[in-house]
């Protein structure tokens, strides 16, 4: 039997946790009575599909192969990560372009954070699992 390696597992954590941040927006025990996902953030189309495109990448590269992976975690990585530190200084991102259309939002840094927190979480993971692994091995 043949055990999976570990940045194909990384990458299908990942793709599983970007499946449930698409589906989140469509589980009523995830919203508040405004329509927010944890009393935070409103998800839309848009994101959803960003997180649904994510997730497929992610699990394609699992499929793919280990160097496929490796890539898919270092640049998914960075690219969330960075995604979630402008989230806490401007309240926006730039993947779904909510910097160029809302701009910077007025809201509390509580909220600024705690709506960013799963973009830095899942950057991070990215960037820790993909920029440890060794490209060299089979």
């Amino acid at each position: 039997m043949r055990m999976i390696d570990r940045s194909r597992l990384a990458a299908c954590l990942l793709g599983a946790a970007l499946l449930f941040a698409a589906a989140t927006d469509y589980i009523p025990a995830f919203l508040d009575s405004e329509g927010r996902v944890f009393g935070l953030f409103h998800l839309d189309i848009y994101k959803d599909a960003l997180h649904l495109a994510s997730a497929l990448w992610a699990f394609a590269a699992a499929l793919i192969s280990r160097q496929a992976s490796i890539f898919f975690l270092r640049v998914f990585g960075v690219l969330y990560f960075l995604d979630g530190v402008m989230g806490v200084f401007t309240g926006s991102g730039y993947l779904d372009l909510s910097i160029f259309i809302d701009g910077i939002r007025s809201t509390s840094t509580y909220v600024k954070v705690a709506s960013s927190v799963p973009h830095l979480a899942l950057g991070a993971f990215g960037i820790l699992t993909g920029f440890s692994a060794r490209r060299s091995l089979a």
